[in-house]
């Protein structure tokens, strides 16, 4: 997630909270005669800290750089209809940073406007996030489906995400916030409710996972470097009640040199997780086609009548669609160290414990946005490294 949006999400006191229905509420539901909710004080927050294994953190230790691009479009998702020929195709792209995060209540809502068209056969264009969540929802929905998509997992953007909850990431601008905001709630809350139904399923595709936010131990100088990014919408406040408490741990109650934010916060173990996906789909009956569609008129000569296009950034050619724009983000994979539980963010870098591997990624870096380049910058990740090593060889030993 962009900086901002991740000083605010660690830097928030959030009250635990429940989803009723896998559908979501744009609201919490008012329970009768309810005991008012009363924010704990300091004596009262959990401060505990169990023992922090530190990361290995080696250039040698990097088993791959990897970049993708964030299809981001200023306006939201675009999740519609449109008529092409005797097709029905349902758009469901253009999600940021925030694919994984929102795919279920994305495609929830694309599947409603699929089934409305009255067919029982789908088709569905992509095989990421999004495309396999489409397929899930429509078997469920009692449709048959097939996938056609020109890559498969582990081989499509999707599988290079840092794999962090983090609905609200690149989502849209701030000036269409306002517009998007209930749908996005809605989608945000049908995710999270599907996501708390995997929790302890082989493989640990989804997981609950503490996090430490280290504070800048001096106020941070001005930056020369000008962000080129626009100012994204901020929505976090509509689902506050979805996430636990975050606390400030002072100085000698953490194995760091500095007082920290600790935060909890979902994470998605992509591998296992897009595999389960897949398998749930094959075992369900579904079909997968391996191609590649260069323009619309490709898509009239597929039996299915209607179809979700689910292709990401890929709409951008396909589609001729211009509002896509390209985020660069790269991530670096260390060797997996079970051990390593915690994830650990600075004002410059990131550290998600996935059990494929550590990912390293950098925060604030510029030239990003609208930047399509896959070409890895492999000198980027290491400094990374090296910046996550000084801080491991600060932490105390307990």
């Amino acid at each position: 997630m962009q900086r901002r949006q991740f000083l605010r999400y660690a830097g928030s006191t959030l009250a635990i909270g429940s989803t009723a229905t896998l559908a979501g509420c744009a609201r919490q539901a008012v329970v009768p005669n309810a005991k008012p909710v009363v924010p704990p004080t300091v004596a009262q927050l959990d401060t505990s800290v169990a023992e922090l294994v530190p990361v290995r953190a080696q250039v040698d230790r990097i088993t791959g750089v990897y970049v993708c691009t964030r299809p981001f479009r200023a306006a939201g998702p675009r999740i519609e209809l449109e008529k092409l020929g005797r097709k029905a195709i349902v758009h469901n792209y253009g999600h940021g940073g925030s694919g994984w995060s929102l795919s279920w209540g994305s495609s929830a809502l694309a599947v409603d406007m699929a089934r409305a068209t009255g067919v029982r056969e789908l088709g569905v264009i992509g095989c990421g996030a999004l495309g396999l969540t489409s397929a899930l929802l429509a078997q469920r929905a009692g449709m048959s489906v097939r996938i056609y998509a020109k890559a498969l997992p582990p081989d499509v953007f999707s599988m290079r995400a840092s794999g962090l909850w983090t609905p609200h990431s690149r989502i849209c601008d701030a000036q269409h916030a306002a517009d998007f905001g209930d749908r996005w709630e809605t989608m945000a809350r049908t995710s999270y409710a599907m996501y708390q139904s995997m929790l302890g399923l082989p493989g640990d595709p989804i997981e609950w996972i503490d996090g430490y936010h280290l504070l800048d131990a001096a106020p941070a100088q001005p930056s020369e470097a000008v962000s080129d990014e626009p100012d994204y919408g901020d929505l976090s406040d509509r689902i506050s009640d979805l996430a636990p408490n975050s606390v400030t741990l002072p100085v000698g109650s953490t194995p760091f040199q500095q007082p920290v934010r600790r935060f909890s916060i979902m994470m998605f173990n992509i591998t296992s997780y897009a595999r389960m996906l897949m398998s749930d789909f094959l075992l369900a009956g579904g079909k997968i086609v391996v191609r590649e569609f260069t323009h619309p008129r490709q898509l009239l000569a597929l039996p299915e009548r209607t179809l979700i296009n689910a292709t990401g950034y890929g709409a951008r050619a396909l589609f001729s669609d211009e509002s896509i724009i390209p985020i660069r983000g790269q991530t670096a994979r260390l060797i997996p160290q079970p051990d390593v539980n915690y994830a650990l963010n600075t004002s410059h870098l990131s550290m998600v414990p996935r059990r494929d591997g550590l990912l390293v990624q950098v925060i604030g870096d510029t030239g990003n946005f609208n930047n399509s380049d896959l070409t890895p910058d492999r000198a980027a990740s290491e400094a990374a490294v090296r910046q996550l090593a000084d801080i491991m060889a600060t932490m105390r030993r307990t």
